[in-house]
Order: structure tokens, then C-alpha cells, then sequence
């Protein structure tokens, strides 16, 4: 625990106090301990931990379903335990099956963050953004949820269940299909629904019309940037930022490694004064979706690049 933190309410308690008073409520991505102290000070009320980040910063590696429940857990641990304002915390799929999820429940739990938010994907999963992404079943995700649900009931019943559905932009999916899938989550248990990737305004618009609940919504990639007001007469109650810190360390560590490499220890001087296009160029790209896609070429079957066929987001090529 930070030295002073000391408050009594629990995390979620907090979160759910924060949701409550200011909607809505704008929540920027943290990659590790550090970053989310930067963001707290810099007077942000709540920070998300990225699981794109984490599993860049932690591992130099694509969000591939990559990163375990351990890996997850700990950074969500060290995070929540360097800040006092309230974490929510990616869990990718959960981790594995029903049985899973409960396990991973219980680790953010005591992990402390105050919320986290799971998806629908196939594992391995990927960023919501990547094409490739695949779905499980109806029922399958349902009952995800639901153990979700009764894990958090046995420990905290206020720590928060955000259910996410990537079948808008996944293979054979619709936004139709991750409507009713947001819904039937929320029917379940979950206290928020998750609809990653629209793709226009008017897919925000409908989303927010159809679904049957407080909304959450991820501000990247392929979905537009709305404004707080745009979030508000929409209805959205909370919206991630998750990439924006992420971005910024890249370009100024890209730029500082280049000038000291040029100008010596000079350099870190003059990086600190510079403003930078964003030397990297597609983060994806960068992270190493091509070169996930090439390894599924040479080692999974020849079907299992169907899965790219009609799926929104970056989409990686073959050569690389």
C-alpha cells in the first residue's frame, strides 16, 4: 500500500461513487506503477490499466493473448498499490473457461482495483482494434459473466464487472449481435456493457440507444473521438483513453535514444524542449501484429487465416 493511502472505502466503492457524480466520467491508460502516478498526479479521479500497454511495456509484445493471469495480476497489484484513485484493470478473456474467470475475479480483487472489464474473444485474444478476432459462443460467454458475477458477490459485491464483446468488428460477427450480447451480459450480472469497436457515430448512437444499461466505451483505434459533451448527450457513463501515456513514452524514449545516439549526453536536454511527430508511425505495427500473423501462416493451419476475412482494424500483413 502507498504510505498514506489509508482510505476506508473499498475501490469499487469509490469507483461506483465516482460514476455516480460525474457522467461522464473520462478515464486515461496507465501502463505500469509509474504512469498511473503520473496520471493521478496530474488530477485524473480514476486510471485504466491498459492491457495493450502492459503487455507492450511488461513483455515487448503485441496484445496477442500473449500475457498471462499472473503477469496481468501483478502489474493490476503494483498499479493499484501506487495510486489512490480507483483502477480498472483489463482482463482479456478471463484467462480460460467459467472456471477461470473465477480464479481471476478473486486475483483483481486482491490485487485491489476497483473494476475489471473481460471479453467474448477466442483465446488466444488480440486488441480490439487488430483484425483477426474471433468470438466464443452465446452461451459460453454468458456463463463467463455469471462466474464472474458470483465471485465478486463471495469477496466484494462492489467491485465492478465490465462485460466487453468484440463482435462487432470480429470474423462472421455484427453490431446487431454485440448488442444483444451486451445485453444478455448485463441480464447476468455484469454492472456495465463493453461494445469495442464502432466504427461511426451513428454505431455509438445505436449502441447507446439498444443497450439496456450503463455504457462503456473505449476512445481508439478504429472508433471516433467524441468530446465530453457528445459523451453526455449520448448517454456514455465512462470512457477509456488507454493509449495516449503509452504513445507519448514511446515517441520520447524513440527520440531521446536517436539524439544521445547523434549528440551525447547533451541530448536529454534538448529531447525534453522538442515537440515530435510520432517517429514510430502504426503502434500495431511497431508492437508486432505482422509478425503474429506471419508465425500463424507458417505454424497454424491454412483455415486460421480466415479469420481475418471481414474483421475490422489494423490488418496485419504476411510478409513481414
Amino acid at each position: 500500500m502507498r504510505l498514506g493511502q489509508g482510505e476506508a472505502a473499498r475501490p469499487g466503492t469509490r469507483l461506483r461513487a465516482l460514476i455516480a457524480a460525474q457522467k461522464p466520467l473520462v478515464v486515461p491508460g496507465c501502463y505500469n506503477a509509474l504512469s498511473a502516478r503520473i496520471l493521478e498526479h496530474a488530477g485524473h479521479p480514476a486510471v485504466y490499466m491498459s492491457g495493450y500497454g502492459t503487455s507492450l511495456a511488461l513483455l515487448g509484445l503485441p496484445d496477442a493473448g500473449l500475457s498471462t493471469l499472473t503477469e496481468m495480476a501483478l502489474n493490476a497489484k503494483l498499479i493499484s498499490s501506487a495510486v489512490r484513485v480507483p483502477v480498472i484493470a483489463d482482463a482479456d478473456t478471463g484467462f480460460g473457461n467459467a472456471i477461470n474467470v473465477i480464479r481471476t475475479v478473486e486475483e483483481y480483487i486482491r490485487a485491489g482495483v476497483a473494476a475489471l472489464h473481460m471479453e467474448d474473444q477466442v483465446a488466444p485474444k488480440r486488441c480490439g482494434h487488430v483484425a483477426g478476432r474471433e468470438v466464443i459462443g452465446r452461451e459460453e460467454a454468458v456463463a463467463k459473466i455469471r462466474a464472474a458475477h458470483a465471485a465478486r458477490m463471495e469477496l466484494d459485491p462492489d467491485f465492478m464487472i465490465v462485460a466487453r464483446t468484440d463482435a462487432r468488428g470480429a470474423h462472421g460477427g455484427s453490431l446487431d449481435e454485440a448488442i444483444a450480447r451486451a445485453n444478455l451480459f448485463l441480464e447476468a450480472g455484469a454492472d456495465m456493457a463493453f461494445v469495442e469497436g464502432p466504427s461511426s457515430l451513428e454505431e455509438i448512437a445505436e449502441v447507446c440507444r439498444r443497450v439496456k444499461g450503463p455504457i462503456f466505451y473505449n476512445q481508439t483505434g478504429i472508433s471516433p473521438r467524441l468530446s465530453e459533451a457528445d459523451m453526455a448527450r449520448l448517454g456514455i457513463a465512462l470512457t477509456i483513453l488507454p493509449g495516449a501515456a503509452l504513445r507519448e513514452t514511446i515517441m520520447r524514449v524513440h527520440d531521446l535514444a536517436v539524439a544521445m545516439k547523434q549528440q551525447g549526453a547533451l541530448a536529454e536536454v534538448e529531447v525534453d524542449t522538442r515537440t515530435k511527430t510520432h517517429p514510430v508511425g502504426n503502434l500495431h505495427l511497431f508492437s508486432g501484429f505482422d509478425r503474429i500473423r506471419a508465425l500463424e501462416a507458417e505454424f497454424l493451419p491454412a483455415e486460421a487465416q480466415q479469420k481475418y476475412e471481414g474483421t475490422l482494424g489494423h490488418m496485419p500483413e504476411t510478409t513481414r
